[in-house]
C-alpha cells in the first residue's frame, strides 16, 4: 500500500518495488546500459549516486515524419483517400441514374421530322418545309467548310476522344475559372447530339450523367461520320432553321452544299448562342464571331493564311429577318393544300409543283419596279399577281410585295372586289342568251330601282355595240346587260368557268360589286384563252417520298367545257378591244395577240388587270392591305404596266401565237350569217357603224317601235347629279363609286338586292328575248 514520503507527498510506487523519492539516486543516466538484469558502467566501475535527470519528451511528428516532404505525403494521401470515395459516389450516381433510364438494348435515334421539299418544275428547290426546314445532307453533300468550321470551334479533337473529352474539359474548366464567367463549355460534339436527341435542355445533374452515358452508347454504335452528319443535320442555327440545308437557305438563300469558307464560319458560330450571333438579328455580331472561327480552323490546319484574308470577304454583312423571294408564298401555298392531298407527313416528301422559278422572278420584279417608281407617289403599297397556262397549272404566284415583309397571300387568300374585270362575265351571259357584239345598247343615265351607275368619265355615247362598250368600260350598258339575262345567269357563268366565291344576285353584280380572289378570277379568264374548258388552278403537280414512291398526281388532263367555241371567240376579239382601242392600252405586247379587261373599284382602293395571250393568262391586283383609296389609280395604269413588264419577259424568244379564233368573230350563232368584221385590222371595239350584212340588234330598237320612236337617251330618268369635291386645285376627282366598276355614284350606298325595283314602261325589262314578251310585259 502507497504511503507517503516526507513533506508530505504522495508515495509513487517504483519498479523496485519500494517508494521512489525525489532524491533517489537509482535512476540510470544516458550511458547506462542494462545487461543481465544489472546496470553496469562502461569501464566496469560503478558510477557515483547522482541526481537522475528529467525523462526526455518525444520528438514533435512532424520532425519525425521528415518535414515538408511527410507533409506532401499525407497530402496526396488524403487525395487518393478522398479521389476513391469520389469515384465511389460519382459510380453510385452513374448507377443509381443509369438506373432510372430505359434498358440500352431499346435505345434507338429517334426520327428526324419529316422535310417537306418543294421544287419546280426545273427540279430546283424553292423551299423546304417542316419542323427543320431543310432536308438532311450526307457529309459528301454538304461543303466541306461546314464540317471542319464546325470541329475547329467546337470539339477539336472529335476525332480522337470516346464521346467524353477529359482534356477539353479540363481546358474548360480552367479558362472558365480564369475567366471568372462561363465562356467556354466542356460537352463534345457527341455529347451536344445526345442531349438534342434524348434529353431535355434543363441543366441538372441527372442530365449531365444521362448525355454521357449517351454519348458513350453513340460512339460505340456509330461511326465518327453518322455522328457528324447526325449532329449537322439536327442542330438548331436559330431563325427556326433545323440543320444546315435549313439554315444555308434560311441566311445565304442557297443549297449547304453551295456555302463558301466565309458562310460556313458564319454557320459553325452561330452554335454557341443562335438567336444572339444570328446574322439576321445582328450581323456585325455574327462576322465577329466568324473571324474567330476562322482563325481555329487556321490553327487546326484546316486552312491556310490566304483562305482566311479570302473568307473575311465572304462572310456576309447581313441576312433577312425572314425567308425572302416570292416563292415562299409557293411554299406556304403548298403546305396548305398538302394535308388534304396526302393525309399527315410521316416521312420526308418531294413536293413537284407547276411553278417556273423564272417565271416566278419576273413576276416578283415587275411588281417591285412598278411599285418603287410610281406606288410612293400613288398611295399603292401592295400588289399581287397570279399567272396561269391553259390548264390551269400556276406558273408565278406573288403573294405580296415582300414576303420577308409580310407572309400574307394577296393573290390567294384576300379577296377583293374586282370591279369592271367582272364584266366579261356579264357579256358571255349575254352572248349565250342570243346577243352579239354587235349588239346594240344605249350607253346613256339608268335608274335601276334606287340605283343609278355611272360611267367613269360621266360622260354617256349614245348607242354603242357591246365591242365598244366592253372596250370601254361602259358601266350602263354592263348594267342593262344584267337586267336583260338577270343576276342567277350571270353568276351561274362565273361559277361554271371558276369562281368559287359566293356571289350576291343583284344588279351592281355587272360592276364588280361581289368579292372574289385574284387566283379566282384569273383562273376563270383562262377558260376564254384556252377555247372553252375550265381551267382549275393547282400548284401541286406530284407528290412522291424520298425513295420515289408516288403519293399523289393532279388530274387536271381532262378539263370540262364550260363556254362553246363561238361564245369564247367573240369574247376575246372583244377582249381584245380592251388592250388595242380601250381602257387597256397601257398593257399592248409588241408582236402579240392580247387580250384582258381592267377593273377599278370604289375610290380607287382596288385596281386590277386581268388579260391572256395564246400562252398564259395573267392576273394583278394594286392596293393597300388597310383598303386606303390610291390616287386615281385604275386597273389601266399600274396594274397594266407591271402586267406588260411581266408578260414581255415571260414571252421572250417564243413564236408569236393567235389567240382562239384569231381575234375575229366567227359565224352568226343565230342566224348563220357571217358577222361583219371590224374595220382597220379586223379587230372590235371601234365603234363604226355596222354593215348591211350585220344589221344591229338593238333592244332600245325594238322597245321604239313598241312605244312610239322614242328617243333613247330620254327613256331613262336622269342621274343626280353629285356634288364632286376638288383635289388641292388639281380638278375635280371622279365620282367615288364610278371608276370602271365603281357602283352607285353615291358613298356608302348600297345596291338594291332585288333586281329593277320599281319599273316604268320605259324601263329594260329582266329576261325579255321576244317582241311579245315586252308587249305583254311579262
Amino acid at each position: 500500500m502507497a504511503g507517503r514520503g516526507r513533506s508530505g507527498d504522495r508515495i509513487e510506487p517504483s519498479f523496485s518495488g519500494r517508494p521512489a523519492r525525489d532524491d533517489d539516486e537509482f535512476s540510470l543516466d544516458a550511458d547506462d546500459r542494462i545487461a543481465g538484469g544489472r546496470s553496469q558502467r562502461r569501464g566496469g566501475s560503478k558510477p557515483p549516486p547522482q541526481r537522475a535527470a528529467p525523462r526526455r519528451r518525444r520528438e514533435p511528428r512532424e520532425r519525425e515524419g521528415g518535414g515538408f516532404f511527410g507533409f506532401l505525403r499525407r497530402v496526396i494521401y488524403w487525395c487518393v483517400v478522398l479521389f476513391i470515395w469520389a469515384g465511389i459516389g460519382i459510380a453510385g450516381l452513374v448507377v443509381y441514374y443509369g438506373s432510372r433510364m430505359p434498358s440500352a438494348s431499346t435505345w434507338a435515334i429517334p426520327e428526324r421530322p419529316p422535310n417537306v421539299k418543294i421544287t419546280a418544275v426545273d427540279g430546283s428547290v424553292i423551299a423546304n418545309r417542316g419542323a427543320t426546314g431543310g432536308e438532311a445532307l450526307s457529309l459528301e453533300n454538304m461543303s466541306p467548310y461546314i464540317p471542319e468550321a464546325v470541329i475547329a470551334i467546337e470539339d477539336r479533337r472529335f476525332y480522337s476522344h470516346f464521346g467524353v473529352d477529359p482534356l477539353g474539359l479540363g481546358r474548360a474548366i480552367v479558362t472558365n475559372f480564369t475567366a471568372g464567367h462561363m465562356v467556354q463549355g466542356g460537352s463534345t460534339l457527341t455529347q451536344q447530339l445526345a442531349k438534342n436527341l434524348f434529353l431535355s435542355p434543363d441543366r441538372t445533374l441527372e442530365r449531365k450523367v444521362q448525355e454521357v452515358l449517351l454519348s458513350l452508347w453513340l460512339e460505340q454504335k456509330y461511326t465518327k461520320d453518322q455522328i457528324l452528319a447526325m449532329y449537322l443535320n439536327r442542330v438548331f442555327f436559330g431563325s427556326n432553321a433545323y440543320g444546315v440545308e435549313a439554315a444555308s437557305r434560311r441566311y445565304f438563300n442557297k443549297s449547304a452544299h453551295d456555302v463558301n469558307l466565309g458562310e460556313a464560319a458564319v454557320l459553325a458560330g452561330l452554335l454557341k448562342a443562335p438567336s444572339r450571333l444570328s446574322p439576321a438579328r445582328d450581323a456585325d455580331a455574327a462576322n465577329a464571331r466568324a473571324q474567330l472561327v476562322l482563325a481555329a480552323m487556321r490553327e487546326q490546319g484546316f486552312i491556310t493564311d490566304s483562305e482566311v484574308k479570302t473568307a473575311m470577304s465572304q462572310t456576309p454583312a447581313s441576312a433577312k429577318s425572314y425567308w425572302s423571294g416570292a416563292g415562299h408564298y409557293v411554299a406556304d401555298m403548298v403546305m396548305d393544300e398538302l394535308p388534304g392531298l396526302i393525309g399527315d407527313v410521316k416521312e420526308d416528301v418531294i413536293v413537284d409543283t407547276t411553278i417556273d422559278k423564272s417565271l416566278e422572278k419576273k413576276a416578283e420584279q415587275s411588281l417591285v419596279d412598278v411599285l418603287d417608281k410610281e406606288g410612293g407617289k400613288l398611295d399603292a403599297s401592295q400588289a399581287a399577281l397570279v399567272s396561269i397556262d391553259g390548264t390551269g397549272a400556276i406558273r408565278a404566284l406573288v403573294g405580296g410585295r415582300d414576303y420577308a415583309t409580310s407572309q400574307f397571300n394577296r393573290a390567294v387568300k384576300a379577296k377583293r372586289q374586282p370591279g369592271s374585270s367582272f364584266k366579261p362575265f356579264v357579256y358571255a351571259a349575254a352572248l349565250e342568251k342570243g346577243l352579239t357584239p354587235y349588239s346594240v345598247f344605249n350607253d346613256a343615265p339608268i335608274r335601276i330601282g334606287d340605283w343609278t351607275p355611272e360611267n367613269y368619265e360621266k360622260k354617256y355615247n349614245g348607242e354603242v355595240t357591246l365591242a365598244t362598250a366592253l372596250a370601254k368600260s361602259l358601266n350602263t350598258v354592263a348594267a342593262q346587260l344584267v337586267m336583260y339575262d338577270g343576276p342567277d345567269q350571270v353568276i351561274k357563268l362565273a361559277h361554271r368557268l371558276g369562281i368559287e366565291s359566293e356571289l350576291q344576285p343583284n344588279a351592281s353584280i355587272a360592276l364588280g360589286t361581289s368579292e372574289v380572289s385574284l387566283m379566282e378570277l384569273t383562273a376563270s379568264y383562262a377558260a376564254f384563252m384556252n377555247g372553252g374548258y375550265k381551267a382549275t388552278p393547282h400548284v401541286i403537280r406530284r407528290v412522291t417520298t424520298a425513295e420515289g414512291k408516288v403519293l399523289y398526281e393532279n388530274t387536271y388532263d381532262s378539263p370540262p367545257r364550260v363556254l362553246s367555241e363561238q361564245i369564247v371567240a367573240q369574247m376575246d376579239a372583244m377582249m381584245m378591244g380592251v388592250i388595242d382601242n380601250g381602257t387597256g392600252k397601257s398593257a399592248k405586247i409588241p408582236g402579240w395577240q392580247a387580250a384582258g379587261k381592267t377593273g377599278t373599284t370604289q375610290n380607287s382602293r382596288d385596281a386590277l388587270f386581268v388579260g391572256f395571250t395564246s400562252n398564259l393568262t395573267t392576273g394583278v391586283w394594286f392596293g393597300n392591305d388597310d383598303g386606303k383609296p390610291m390616287k386615281k389609280v385604275t386597273g389601266g395604269g399600274l396594274p397594266a404596266k407591271a402586267w406588260k413588264e411581266f408578260m414581255i419577259a415571260a414571252h421572250k424568244g417564243l413564236s408569236p401565237a393567235p389567240l382562239f379564233g384569231n381575234g375575229q368573230l366567227i359565224a352568226d350563232p343565230n342566224n348563220g350569217q357571217p358577222m361583219a368584221q371590224a374595220p382597220g385590222d379586223g379587230q372590235l371595239g371601234s365603234g363604226q357603224p355596222m354593215t348591211a350584212e350585220a344589221p344591229p340588234s338593238t333592244i332600245g330598237g325594238i322597245i321604239s317601235g313598241v312605244f312610239g320612236g322614242d328617243d333613247n337617251a330620254n327613256r331613262y330618268p336622269q342621274a343626280p347629279v353629285r356634288q364632286q369635291a376638288t383635289n388641292s386645285g388639281n380638278g375635280p376627282v371622279p365620282p367615288a363609286d364610278v371608276a370602271e366598276g365603281g357602283g352607285s355614284g353615291y358613298e356608302g350606298m348600297v345596291p338594291p338586292g332585288d333586281v329593277g325595283g320599281a319599273q316604268t314602261t320605259s324601263s329594260v325589262q329582266p329576261r325579255r328575248t321576244t317582241l311579245l314578251d315586252l308587249i305583254m310585259g311579262q
